[in-house]
């Protein structure tokens, strides 16, 4: 994660991609410990979450053969690749789970990739779409355990390090870990970086547990976006230097963040994007007086409705 190469990768992309806005609020205005927090909204990005980035980098920078490219998804990945394959003029075919989200299978749909729905989990739609990659020689774009697509995350560490430098501490969701390891990989220990996990899908947590990748339980309402088997295995030594530390919330605790996000600043997060805010409202992650608190709202691509 050299910073030259996310320099880069942010210049390729950055006609293709929204620099998203932040909104800095009081932690007492959220019903957190005393604090400041930025909230990172990369749920306006476009097709609705961070995953546009890494989707942007991997087909701008990488050769993609007449076949083009295929994705394995929970969802937001899958939207992403779909809306960047046909912004470029490139066929997508889109693997998902039957857990994925309405609104992020008819976002696939909506952006024209082909769309197929196979088997329970993650790791269905993966082996799915290997061998479709293998049969058609389409380009395979990793949803996370890919060097383009890190280095495209990391693109959004060096944007909120750009809007807010005096940060302490940013708090960032996990499942397979991308978003993580290309924000961590920015920062490089000049912000701490803490992990957010799902107690139904705490990959990153059973990683560090084993010293390197292994199988996590992979449920929980955020199944569709953080719960494959495991977190990456590019993914984990820049977790594994560069990540302070890791927190589990439960799903409890991820429904009260999403309302906490309608009822005091109307903004309306899916589960996995307000994961991150659920360890301050937990005291999973606990401010020292004074601390600014950066908390990336990573997806917004749900059907749920607030009354």
């Amino acid at each position: 994660m050299d910073p030259d190469r996310i320099e880069a990768v942010h210049r390729l992309i950055a006609p293709h991609v929204r620099v998203t806005p932040t909104l800095t609020v009081q932690g007492a205005d959220l019903g957190t410990p005393p604090c400041t927090v930025v909230l990172k909204l990369e749920l306006l990005q476009h097709a609705g979450s961070f995953k546009t980035r890494g989707a942007f980098a991997n087909l701008l920078a990488r050769d993609v053969p007449a076949a083009g490219v295929v994705a394995a998804s929970g969802g937001n990945h899958g939207a992403a690749v779909a809306y960047a394959a046909h912004a470029l003029g490139v066929p997508a075919t889109v693997f998902v789970p039957e857990i994925s989200a309405p609104a992020k299978v008819e976002r696939i749909r909506a952006y024209g990739a082909h769309l197929v729905i196979t088997g329970r989990r993650y790791a269905d739609a993966l082996a799915a779409s290997e061998k479709h990659a293998a049969d058609t020689g389409a380009l395979p774009v990793p949803a996370f355990d890919g060097t383009q697509t890190l280095l495209g995350q990391a693109t959004l560490g060096r944007e909120l390090h750009a809007q807010h430098p005096d940060l302490d501490t940013v708090l960032v969701a996990v499942g397979g870990g991308g978003l993580i390891g290309g924000v961590a990989g920015w920062y490089r220990g000049r912000t701490r970086v803490v992990g957010v996990e799902p107690v139904e899908a705490p990959t990153l947590t059973a990683a560090f547990a084993a010293g390197g990748p292994a199988d996590a339980p992979a449920g929980g309402i955020a199944a569709d976006s953080l719960a494959p088997k495991r977190v990456g295995d590019l993914v984990y030594p820049i977790a594994r230097q560069h990540v302070a530390r890791v927190v589990t919330v439960d799903d409890a605790a991820i429904r009260a963040a999403q309302r906490v996000l309608w009822d005091r600043v109307r903004l309306v997060v899916e589960p996995g994007g307000a994961t991150a805010l659920a360890a301050l409202l937990t005291g999973a992650h606990t401010p020292t007086p004074g601390e600014r608190v950066g908390v990336v709202l990573s997806g917004a691509n749900t059907t749920h409705e607030f009354s």
